[in-house]
């Protein structure tokens, strides 16, 4: 859980609310469900326009991330490309055969896979290299949605406090409803900004930071794999992917 994402949306929040109430504002007209769902599903609609189903499925499966980072340890990947490096060495590449099924994830299990097979370091390279820039391509794009969703949610809101100001206007009749009309109205420009600035940029940039941090480990683990694929020494394979991590 990363409780850095949580924290932030409190505090922000916090913020806002504290202010409201600071000012002897009523906190209940900043709860407008009307608004909300035209804002919501309206820049949800937006980003569906605009994306294919592939990234967008993508997109609103990675939003999990900003709250939950996937697992991919890079400490215990160094340690587990040692001692296959050292079980290589040591009894041949066919003997990592044996680890290939308790592999959970796809693209070391391909590596080791092309390993077993016998192929040279420059071949691995050359396929999970492909793989790493497919990988990379999808979820950059997928975090780019929530990305264009920060662009659409303000203005959707400004169309929202428009239709709020429409319904205020069918009631000039009435003059002592048109100011609680209007704040109500100018609720959704509320929501619309807010959604932009307090989670959908924050959380496409929290998850190109991840994407970031995984391409790395991908990069990390391809090199591991062609060390053991050239018969390198299991304490210098050590050695060369720890300074990933210093990074």
């Amino acid at each position: 859980m990363d409780r850095l994402t949580l924290l932030g949306l409190l505090v922000a929040l916090t913020g806002i609310l504290l202010s409201q109430v600071i000012e002897g504002s009523n906190l209940s007209i900043l709860f407008q469900g009307t608004a909300f769902l035209i804002v919501f599903f309206g820049t949800l609609g937006a980003v569906m326009v605009q994306s294919s189903r592939k990234v967008f499925l993508m997109a609103v499966e990675m939003t999990s991330w900003a709250f939950i980072s996937p697992k991919l340890s890079g400490r215990e990947s160094i340690d587990q490309l040692t001692a296959w490096g050292a079980l290589a060495r040591k009894d041949g590449m066919l003997a990592l055969e044996q680890h290939i099924p308790d592999i959970a994830d796809p693209f070391l299990r391909k590596g080791v896979q092309l390993l077993v097979d016998g192929h040279s370091a420059e071949k691995i390279r050359e396929v999970l290299e492909i793989d790493i820039n497919s990988w990379e391509q999808l979820r950059w794009q997928s975090a780019r949605v929530w990305e264009a969703a920060a662009g659409y949610s303000p203005t959707i809101g400004i169309i929202g406090a428009v239709l709020g100001l429409m319904h205020v206007m069918q009631n000039l009749s009435e003059p002592s409803k048109l100011g609680g009309g209007i704040a109500v109205a100018f609720v959704a420009t509320i929501y619309g900004v807010a959604f932009a600035n307090l989670f959908f940029l924050p959380v496409a940039n929290k998850l190109k930071g991840i994407i970031m941090q995984q391409t790395q480990l991908r990069s990390m683990i391809l090199d591991g794999l062609g060390a053991i694929a050239n018969g390198e020494n299991p304490r210098y394979i050590e050695f060369k992917l720890q300074s990933y991590l210093d990074q």
